[in-house]
C-alpha cells in the first residue's frame, strides 16, 4: 500500500467500511485529507468543485455512521458527490471525472453500487428516497434511506410534493437539507447546536412521545392545542415550522462542518426506533476550505482546470463568442427596442446569459429558481397581458415543463418564446444534460415555430424572429460552446417564417442541415466535390413550419437527399419524410437518408468525439452519401 505524506489516512480508506471504527480525531483528519484530494483532482479535470467542498464533513459523517451501500444514500444534485466517489472505491479513477470513458460528474447507478440513484438534474431525491423506503417496508427489510438535498434543489415544487407525500405516511426516511445559500435559518451557534442534539436524542423523543400519550387523554381540542404549542415552540427556536407542517420531524439548524455536532446527531437519528420522516437542517459553506473558492462569487461552482496554489483557471482564448453570449447580446438589442421583452430563467442566469440581460434590464429579468414548470406558466401569464417573455432554459431542463408547454402555451396559442440553450451534445456533462429531444417534442405541437441556428449570426436573426412573432409560440435552439466566428449584426433581422436557404449549389447530392451541423455539411460537400460529386448544401432554419418548397426542390433536382440534425429520431427528418411521402416524392426512386442522434445515450467526452460516436461529423456524412450512391470510401461500387 502506498501511503503519501499528504493523505496518509485517506490512503487507508478504500471503502466506507474502512471508516466505521475511526475516532473523532481521525474523522477530522480524514475530512481535511478528503478536501485536499478533491481540490487536487478537480484541478486536473475541471468540474463542479464548490458544492463538493461544502459537503466534505457531511460525506465523512454519513459513510462513518451508515452501512452504505446497504443503506441507501442519494445525493441531490449529484454535483456534490465527488468526495463521496473518492470514499466509495473510485479514488483511483477520480482524475478521469467528466472525461471520455471516465467517471461521470454525477451519481450514476451503472457506475457503482454506492450510487443507488442517478441525479444530474435536481429535486428528485426525496421522491426516489420515499419510493425506496416504501419498497423496503413492503419487502420487510431493514435499511436506512438517506437523501442529501441542496437548498437550491429545495426550491423546486417536486421536493415539496414528495415531502407532502412522505409526511402523510408512517415511513422511516432521513432527509438532510444542505443549506449553503438560502439563509432560511438563523445563525448557527452553540445554542442551536445544543438544541439540535437535544431534539435528536432518545430522551427528548421519548419524553415527547409520553407527553403526546398524556395529551391524547384530554379532549381533542386540548390535545390539538398542546401539540400545536409544542410544534410552534420548536419552530420558533429552530426555524422548522414549515417542515413540521409537512409532517417531518425537524432537527437543526446545525453546523455542517462540525463533526462533533454532525456525528452524534446523525447517530441519534440512526438509532432511533421511530417510523416517520426526519429532516436534518445543515448549514454549510460552498467552497469551504479552499480560499479561492470561498472568495469567488460563484464559489467555484463549475470550474475549468486550475492551479491549486493560485486558483487561476485555465481558460483558452476563444476563437469566437459563445452562442450563449450572442443570445444575450441579441436579446438585449431586442429589449432596447421593445420594453415588453422580458427574460425568464430557472436558477441558471449565468449559464444562459440572462445575467447579462439582467445587468441591462434588472426589472425585466426573472430567475424563478429550479422551477421550470412554474417558469413556463409564469411566462404564459405574462404573454396573456401583452408582454414578450423569452423562456431561457437548457434543452434538458425544458423537458421538465412539457405539460405546461402543451397545456398552458401551445393549446392557448400564446406567444411565449423559448430560447433553448445546450441543444445537441454538450461534452463533459454527458447524457443527462444533452439537448437531444426538444425538436421532437416541440415539433409535434400544432402552431409551434421551431428554429435551429446554424451559426451565431443566424441566432441573432432568430431571436429577432421570435420577438416579432405575436400570434403563436416559438423556439430557437442553439448549442453549447463557441460559434463559427461569422460577422455579427448590431441587431438581428426577422426571418421569413418557414423559409430556409441554399448555402451552396450542386446537382447530384443534397445535404439539408438543421442546426450547427451545417459547418460539417460544408466540409463534407468539399470532400464529395473533390470526388466529382456535385453537392448542394441547404440550411433548413425551420423544422416547423417546414420549407416545403425547398424540400420539394432538393428532392426533385438531386439523386440523393440527406438530412442532418443534432437531435433524436422523430425530429426534423421525420417532418421532411412525412412531407415527401405525402407529396409523392418518394415514389420516383429518391434516395433519402436521415442522419440524427442514435437511439442511445452517449457518455461524456469532448463534443467532437461525441459527434464522432454519433456519426454526425463530416466523414460520416460523406460515407452516408457514398453509400446511398452504392459506393464505398474508395469510390468503388459496393454492389460489384
Amino acid at each position: 500500500m502506498n501511503i503519501s505524506n499528504r493523505t496518509p489516512l485517506l490512503d487507508r480508506i478504500h471503502l466506507p467500511a474502512d471508516m466505521r471504527g475511526l475516532s473523532m480525531e481521525e474523522l477530522r483528519q480524514l475530512a481535511d485529507e478528503l478536501r485536499r484530494e478533491t481540490i487536487d483532482a478537480v484541478s486536473t479535470t475541471g468540474g463542479h468543485l464548490g458544492a463538493g467542498l461544502g459537503v466534505v464533513e457531511l460525506t465523512v459523517a454519513i459513510h462513518h455512521l451508515f452501512d452504505t451501500p446497504h443503506d441507501r444514500l442519494i445525493w441531490d444534485v449529484g454535483h456534490q458527490c465527488y468526495p463521496h466517489k473518492i470514499l466509495t472505491g473510485r479514488r483511483d479513477r477520480i482524475r478521469t471525472l467528466r472525461q471520455k470513458d471516465g467517471l461521470s460528474g454525477f451519481t450514476k447507478r451503472a457506475e457503482s453500487e454506492y450510487d443507488p440513484f442517478g441525479a444530474a438534474h435536481s429535486s428528485t431525491s426525496i421522491s426516489a428516497g420515499l419510493g425506496m423506503a416504501v419498497a423496503r417496508d413492503l419487502k420487510g427489510e431493514k435499511r436506512e434511506v438517506v437523501c442529501v438535498i441542496g437548498d437550491g434543489a429545495m426550491s423546486a415544487g417536486m421536493a415539496y410534493e414528495a415531502m407532502n407525500n412522505a409526511g402523510d405516511r408512517d415511513t422511516r426516511l432521513i432527509v438532510i437539507l444542505n443549506d449553503n445559500d438560502m439563509s432560511i435559518a438563523p445563525p448557527v451557534g452553540a445554542m442551536s447546536a445544543y438544541l439540535a442534539k437535544a431534539l435528536s436524542s432518545n430522551t427528548y423523543r421519548s419524553a415527547r412521545h409520553v407527553a403526546k400519550e398524556i395529551a391524547a387523554r384530554f379532549p381533542r381540542s386540548l390535545e390539538t392545542a398542546a401539540r400545536r404549542v409544542e410544534e410552534y415552540t420548536r419552530g420558533l427556536m429552530t426555524g422548522g415550522t414549515l417542515f413540521e407542517e409537512l409532517g417531518f420531524y425537524y432537527i437543526g439548524p446545525i453546523d455542517g462542518h462540525n463533526l462533533e455536532h454532525l456525528v452524534p446527531i446523525l447517530k441519534n437519528i440512526r438509532d432511533a426506533d421511530e417510523n416517520r420522516p426526519v429532516l436534518i437542517h445543515c448549514i454549510t459553506q460552498k467552497g469551504k476550505g479552499y480560499d479561492p473558492a470561498e472568495q469567488a462569487a460563484d464559489k467555484y461552482h463549475g470550474v475549468n482546470k486550475f492551479d491549486v496554489i493560485t486558483g487561476a483557471q485555465a481558460k483558452p482564448a476563444a476563437a469566437a463568442p459563445s452562442y450563449t453570449s450572442v443570445y444575450a447580446r441579441a436579446l438585449i438589442a431586442e429589449a432596447e427596442a421593445d420594453d415588453r421583452i422580458c427574460a425568464i430563467t430557472a436558477a441558471m442566469p449565468s449559464g444562459t446569459g440572462v445575467d447579462k440581460f439582467a445587468e441591462r434590464f434588472p426589472e425585466r429579468a426573472f430567475d424563478v429558481g429550479i422551477a421550470e414548470q412554474h417558469g413556463v406558466t409564469f411566462a404564459a401569464g405574462m404573454a396573456c397581458e401583452g408582454f414578450k417573455p423569452f423562456v431561457t432554459f437548457y434543452s434538458t431542463f425544458l423537458q421538465r415543463a412539457y405539460d405546461q408547454i402543451v397545456h398552458d402555451v401551445a393549446i392557448q396559442r400564446l406567444p411565449v418564446r423559448f430560447a433553448i440553450d445546450r441543444a445537441g451534445l454538450v461534452g463533459a456533462d454527458g447524457p443527462t444534460h444533452a439537448g437531444s429531444f426538444d425538436v421532437t417534442y416541440l415539433g409535434t405541437l400544432p402552431g409551434f415555430v421551431v428554429m435551429a441556428a446554424a451559426d451565431e449570426a443566424e441566432l441573432m436573426h432568430m431571436v429577432a424572429t421570435c420577438a416579432a412573432i405575436d400570434d403563436r409560440p416559438s423556439a430557437v435552439r442553439y448549442p453549447r460552446g463557441e460559434g463559427e466566428g461569422v460577422p455579427l449584426p448590431e441587431r438581428g433581422s426577422p426571418l421569413e417564417l418557414g423559409k430556409g436557404r441554399i448555402v451552396r449549389e450542386g446537382t447530384k447530392i443534397a445535404l439539408l442541415s438543421f442546426g450547427t451541423r451545417l459547418s460539417e455539411c460544408l466540409k463534407a460537400a468539399d470532400e464529395l466535390g473533390a470526388r466529382g460529386l456535385s453537392t448542394t448544401v441547404a440550411d433548413a432554419r425551420f423544422c416547423t413550419p417546414l420549407d416545403t418548397d425547398l424540400v420539394r426542390r432538393l428532392a426533385r433536382e438531386h439523386e440523393v437527399l440527406i438530412t442532418v440534425e443534432e437531435g433524436s429520431i422523430g425530429g426534423f427528418a421525420s417532418h421532411v419524410l412525412d412531407f415527401l411521402a405525402r407529396d409523392g416524392a418518394l415514389d420516383a426512386g429518391l434516395r433519402i437518408r436521415p442522419m440524427a442522434l442514435p437511439a442511445t445515450f452517449i457518455d461524456q467526452g469532448k463534443p467532437h468525439d461525441m459527434y464522432d460516436e454519433a456519426h454526425l461529423n463530416a466523414p460520416d456524412i460523406v460515407k452516408t452519401a457514398l453509400s446511398a450512391l452504392g459506393q464505398d470510401q474508395a469510390g468503388a461500387s459496393i454492389h460489384a
